[in-house]
C-alpha cells in the first residue's frame, strides 16, 4: 500500500517512520509498527489583567512496537537522530526477545487498513502572536468582571492554539498522516457574597479559529455560570429525576464505552459482560460513532492501528449493537476489530426535540447537575456514586443552587431510565451529547 498523506510537507516525518520500520527489519523483527507525532502551539494566560504565563510548545515523540512472532516489545524516544532511533528499536527488540509469547499479538489485518482517506478538514492553523493571545485573554477576563460586581477574583483567562502532525506506519506497507489543529479560549472566575464564594468556568474550542466564540461571550458565560451558584445549599436525601447538563453528561457515555471496551471484557471485569444484543436503553436511544465528520473534534480517518474508521452504531433502538475493540481484544474475544484502537471517534447520542429549557419543564421537580466531583464508579458491578453540584428544580425552573450532595444509582438502571436526550449538543469534545434526563436516582444530602 502506498503512503497516505494529506500534505507532502509531512514527508520528513513519514521518512522517519519508514526508517524505523527498516531498522526493525534489520534487527530481525518479523513485524513492526511506529507512531510519530510532532506538534507546536502557544498558550497564554492572563489573570487580573496581568500576564501570568506564556508557553510555547514544541513537542515530538516516536513509539515503536516490534514483533518476533508472537512476542512483542515497545520503546519510545523524542530524539529523531538515526542513532537514537536505532537505539530505541534495539531496546524494543531486546524486550520482545524476553517476553512470553501471546498468540493474540500482532498488527491489524492488512485487509482492515485504510486505503482511501477522505479530507476531513481538520487542519486550520492560527497565526496567533503572543500579543494577540494576550489581547484575547484580557478581553475575555474583562468581560467576566463586567457582568456582576460579585465577581471578585479570577483564576485566569487563556488563549491557546495547537497544531500537530501524526504519522502511523507498519510493516504491512501502511503509512498514514493526519494534520490537525485545536484552538480554544477559556475563563474561570470567582464570585462572592455574604454566603460565601463560588467558582465556575466556560470555554470555547474548535478546529477552526473563526468558529470560536468571541472572548466577550466566553467571559460573560463564565461569570454567569459562577454568579448563579452563589447561595448554594444542601438538600434532604430523596429519590428524584436527575438532569445532567451536557458537559457533565459526557461521563455517562464514557462509562458505557469503558464497560464495552476490550480490556474490560476479556478481563471479565465489566458490568456489561456478554451484553451484545441486549436492550440496555429505552428504544428511542441511538448512540453511534461518526469518525468522518468534517472538522469534528474526534474525527480520524483511521484508528491507532491504521484500521479504516467509518460511521457505525454502538446502540441501536436501545440495544447494544457491538463492542469497542482493537485488533488484540478482537482476537482474544474471537470477534473483529471495530477500529477503536486509541478510543472512540465522535461518539454521539442522537438528540431529541427538547432544548435544555424543555427538559427542565419535562422533569418538573428534581436535580439539575452541572458539576461532578470524584470518581465513585465500580466497573464490575455498575454501582455509581459521585459528588455533585447543580440546581434544585421546581415547576420546571431552576429554584436555587445546591452543593455538597451525592448522586447514586446503578449504571444499568440509569441507562434503562434515560428518559430524554436534549438538543443542546456539546460538540467541543470527541464525545457529543446533549443534556441527559434520568428518570430516578438517589440524591444524598443531609
Amino acid at each position: 500500500m502506498g503512503a497516505i498523506t494529506a500534505d507532502r510537507r509531512d514527508v520528513s516525518v513519514e521518512d522517519v517512520a519508514a526508517q524505523v520500520l527498516e531498522m526493525a527489519r534489520r534487527h530481525g523483527a518479523t513485524a513492526a509498527e511506529v507512531d510519530t507525532s510532532t506538534a507546536r502551539g502557544l498558550s497564554v494566560t492572563v489573570r487580573k489583567g496581568e500576564v501570568e504565563t506564556v508557553e510555547h510548545h514544541r513537542d515530538k515523540s516516536l513509539s515503536v512496537t516490534v514483533y518476533f512472532g508472537a512476542r512483542c516489545g515497545s520503546s519510545s524516544t523524542s530524539d529523531f537522530r538515526a542513532d537514537s532511533l536505532d537505539e530505541a528499536v534495539g531496546a524494543a527488540c531486546t524486550i520482545a526477545r524476553f517476553t512470553a509469547e501471546d498468540p493474540y499479538n500482532g498488527l491489524a489485518d492488512a485487509a482492515e487498513l485504510a486505503r482511501v482517506v477522505p479530507e476531513l478538514d481538520l487542519h486550520h492553523p492560527w497565526t496567533l502572536t503572543v500579543d494577540d493571545a494576550i489581547a484575547l485573554a484580557t478581553r475575555c477576563e474583562q468581560a467576566a468582571f463586567a457582568v456582576d460586581r460579585r465577581i471578585v477574583n479570577s483564576e485566569g483567562a487563556s488563549a491557546t492554539t495547537y497544531e500537530s502532525t501524526d504519522v502511523y506506519a507498519n510493516s504491512n506497507g501502511f503509512i498514514g498522516t493526519v494534520r490537525s489543529t485545536r484552538h480554544s479560549l477559556s475563563c474561570a472566575v470567582i464570585a462572592e457574597d455574604e454566603g460565601g464564594m463560588q467558582r465556575d468556568y466556560d470555554y470555547t474550542s474548535s478546529r477552526v479559529p473563526d468558529d470560536l466564540l468571541t472572548p466577550e461571550a466566553v467571559g460573560a458565560a463564565a461569570a454567569g455560570r459562577t454568579v448563579r451558584r452563589l447561595g448554594g445549599r444542601q438538600i434532604k436525601t430523596c429519590q428524584v429525576p436527575v438532569l445532567y447538563e451536557a458537559q457533565a453528561a459526557r461521563s455517562l457515555l464514557s462509562h458505557l464505552v469503558s464497560a464495552v471496551s476490550g480490556p474490560s471484557l476479556y478481563r471479565r471485569s465489566s458490568f456489561l459482560l456478554d451484553s451484545l444484543g441486549e436492550t440496555l436503553f429505552p428504544a428511542h436511544i441511538h448512540i453511534f460513532e461518526d469518525p468522518l465528520l468534517r472538522r469534528g473534534m474526534g474525527s480520524a480517518p483511521f484508528d491507532a492501528e491504521g484500521v479504516a474508521t467509518r460511521r457505525r452504531d454502538l446502540v441501536r433502538e436501545g440495544v447494544l449493537a457491538r463492542y469497542c475493540l482493537d485488533s488484540y481484544a478482537a482476537r482474544k474475544l474471537n470477534l473483529s476489530t471495530t477500529a477503536n484502537a486509541g478510543g472512540v471517534h465522535n461518539l454521539t447520542i442522537e438528540p431529541g426535540p427538547d432544548d435544555l429549557a424543555g427538559l427542565l419543564r419535562r422533569m418538573g421537580r428534581g436535580l439539575f447537575v452541572t458539576e461532578l466531583i470524584g470518581f465513585g464508579i465500580n466497573g464490575v458491578t455498575g454501582d455509581y456514586s459521585r459528588g455533585a453540584a447543580g440546581f434544585w428544580v421546581e415547576d420546571g425552573a431552576l429554584a436555587y443552587p445546591v452543593e455538597e450532595i451525592t448522586i447514586a444509582g446503578n449504571l444499568r438502571d440509569m441507562y434503562k431510565g434515560l428518559v430524554a436526550v436534549g438538543g443542546d449538543v456539546d460538540a467541543r469534545h470527541s464525545t457529543r451529547t446533549g443534556s441527559l434526563l434520568i428518570e430516578r436516582m438517589t440524591v444524598a444530602g443531609h
